[in-house]
């Protein structure tokens, strides 16, 4: 016989109530969200604020490392002028040369005139902190007239010299070089050599002629009794710990202190610079115990036979060296 089917049985209908209760069981249990307290709140934001705070900070204390050289120094590229603008006859020089045989520095030798009175002497001037060597084209024709030697040059950051950003440890090596270059190179006797230096290339001068005892002397022209106020005095130096960020000094004082050559300090006094009428000596004069000698540029006289007359009666007083290099 044929196997039957089972009839299947019926389902008997749920109710309500039991429908509900399957239902809910089926469903995810919601739980409800944590509760931040408003005190942690409080303390996030705060925490991020002052995250936020420092960070900028720091970033303007990093922004002005790296940019405070530009409140001290102004240097120019384009050199518009050459020692044959005003007739001089010169020849164009580099020297300190890198690993690839580039020169880092160039600038302009300017021989003494031919049975020039003080031809025995060279002088190595370094510029001021403005423009670059073609500004200082007048100041080197009033050294050729007075019969010395000249070497000029720019430092690094300035003119045709190497670019990098300029600094008082890149002035002093560079300073250190065109000393090497004239001792070693040409060569010349470093007790015939005198240091010239304007405004903050004459801060520079006495740093150097303060580690060279054995150069012939020093002249400083106007040099700067406070040069980094430019950068201290800066409104944003007021916003970061300015004298931790810069290194640069050109503190006149130790190194008049440490000086042992005889010195020439050429000086134009303003109407700032008087105390009861009299002008006042500049930073480091009076710190100097070697030989020196002081000369108040006053403008009722011809400004270059008055720098003449004061530079010759100098050198004829300065004590005879003897050497070579």
């Amino acid at each position: 016989m044929p196997h039957k089917k089972a009839k299947p049985k019926p389902v008997a209908p749920l109710s309500s109530s039991a429908f509900e209760q399957a239902w809910s069981s089926t469903r995810t249990p919601q739980t409800p969200p944590p509760a931040v307290s408003g005190r942690w709140l409080l303390i996030a934001t705060s925490i991020a604020m002052l995250a936020a705070a420092a960070c900028s900070w720091l970033t303007l204390c990093l922004l002005f490392w790296q940019g405070s050289w530009q409140l001290l120094y102004h240097p120019t590229s384009a050199v518009t002028r050459t020692p044959a603008s005003v007739g001089l006859p010169f020849d164009p020089v580099g020297f300190a040369a890198t690993e690839a045989g580039e020169p880092r520095l160039r600038g302009w030798w300017i021989p003494a005139g031919q049975d020039a009175r003080y031809s025995r002497f060279t002088v190595l001037y370094l510029h001021g902190q403005d423009g670059n060597l073609g500004d200082a084209v007048d100041a080197l024709a009033a050294l050729h007239t007075v019969g010395v030697n000249v070497l000029a040059f720019d430092y690094r950051g300035y003119g045709q010299s190497q670019f990098v950003h300029p600094s008082e440890a890149r002035w002093r090596e560079d300073a250190e070089w065109a000393l090497q270059y004239l001792t070693a190179t040409r060569p010349i006797a470093p007790g015939t050599i005198i240091l010239d230096g304007n405004a903050l290339g004459a801060n520079l001068a006495l740093e150097i002629g303060a580690q060279h005892a054995e150069l012939a002397g020093i002249v400083l022209r106007e040099p700067l009794d406070a040069p980094t106020d430019a950068i201290f005095r800066d409104p944003r130096a007021k916003l970061v710990p300015a004298h931790l960020l810069v290194r640069d000094r050109f503190d006149a004082e130790p190194a008049a202190v440490a000086l042992h050559i005889p010195s020439l300090w050429l000086i134009a006094p303003a109407p700032s610079n008087r105390t009861a009428g009299q002008p006042q000596y500049p930073a480091g004069y009076n710190s100097i115990a070697a030989q020196k000698m002081l000369v108040w540029l006053q403008p009722s006289h011809p400004p270059d036979q008055h720098f003449a007359d004061a530079y010759s009666r100098w050198l004829d007083d300065l004590p005879a060296k003897t050497g070579t290099p």
